[in-house]
């Protein structure tokens, strides 16, 4: 797995690669070795089967085969739109970080939280956890 390194706050440990082209095959294969195929794509609205929704923020850590990603999980005609955090740990599994609500209407575009706040409170959470990750890998 390869990913551009793309500038990011000095505050993140090296180690981790921030990579936004597109969803890594991790989240596919780490969620189906946790459930089924058929329950993985129906997963945060068809987010790790379909990578049709943007923005997204993605980092990985190629020396502990880990991930993070930062990406709408609610299917796009619910009237409230939410980012969420994935986490796929060292040696396996996947995991949704728990977090504050970076949620924003699609329907009232102009209003406080819009997209991008809620999509830039989401990645400032995830980077936090990155950070406080880096002290129990």
């Amino acid at each position: 797995m390869w990913c551009a390194r793309t500038a990011g706050p000095p505050s993140l440990p090296a180690t981790w690669q921030r990579c936004d082209d597109g969803i890594l095959p991790l989240w596919w294969e780490r969620l189906c070795s946790q459930t089924s195929p058929q329950s993985a794509a129906l997963y945060a609205a068809g987010l790790f089967t379909e990578d049709r929704r943007r923005p997204i923020a993605q980092w990985y850590n190629p020396a502990f085969d880990a991930a993070l990603l930062v990406a709408p999980e609610t299917s796009p005609e619910w009237p409230v739109q939410r980012f969420g955090i994935f986490y796929a740990p060292p040696r396996g599994g996947f995991t949704r970080v728990h977090s504050g609500a970076h949620e924003w209407h699609p329907r009232e575009p102009r209003q406080s939280p819009t997209e991008e706040e809620a999509f830039q409170a989401a990645v400032g959470e995830a980077e936090r956890f990155l950070q406080v990750e880096m002290f129990f890998v």
